[in-house]
């Protein structure tokens, strides 16, 4: 080994990304019944975003569980330990400059919590719906049978689901149209400094 070698110093740091990026690194955190428009909504966001032309990361519950948290119950240990997997990835994608989009239940605020100090721009949104218009509007009736007992440990009926009681953003699927929470949140945003408005007539 030459004596000559000079170790150099690679460390990028989190200005650096969002400046290559072309916007600051944030986590939108999603948290409702299940049912409530929190994927829908993550994907118009989405969708929005890389219009925009910013880096975005979307992590949904479903897919989560499947991939990373497959052999986890739904006792409350191990839904706490599912959503602060989605959590910690987020910190290393929001980490790394991009725009993070989670949707999950997330019923539990203590674990909430946990994962907002995880992450810098942390922003909570709260998809609320009725359980009455959940009911009505579920086509695979997993309410109806969770409400007679046939399903166990169904989140909002027979498991507590912690609502928000500071969400930076709340939205309601029940008395907004989809297209009127996608404003909502994105005007936050804009306001917010998390992303650039658009121009009129840009």
């Amino acid at each position: 080994m030459s004596l000559h070698t000079v170790t150099q110093n690679y460390k990028i740091t989190k200005i650096q990304r969002e400046l290559l990026h072309g916007h600051k690194a944030y986590l939108l955190w999603f948290t409702g019944l299940s049912g409530s428009g929190k994927s829908t909504l993550s994907r118009m966001i989405e969708g929005e975003l890389r219009q925009r032309g910013a880096s975005v990361e979307v992590l949904d519950g479903d897919e989560v569980r499947e991939n990373l948290s497959k052999g986890l119950g739904f006792s409350k240990e191990d839904r706490d330990t599912n959503v602060r997997r989605i959590g910690y990835v987020a910190k290393l994608l929001s980490r790394n400059g991009a725009a993070v989009i989670t949707a999950a239940i997330s019923p539990y605020a203590e674990v909430r919590d946990q994962c907002r100090s995880m992450s810098r721009n942390f922003v909570e949104v709260y998809a609320e719906c009725s359980i009455d218009e959940l009911t009505r509007r579920d086509v695979k009736g997993l309410y109806a049978k969770a409400i007679s007992g046939e399903i166990k440990n169904f989140t909002g009926i027979s498991d507590p689901y912690e609502a928000p009681e500071n969400a930076e953003i709340t939205v309601n699927s029940e008395t907004q149209t989809a297209e009127e929470s996608l404003a909502v949140i994105m005007g936050y945003l804009e306001e917010n400094g998390h992303i650039a408005g658009v121009v009129a007539g840009a």
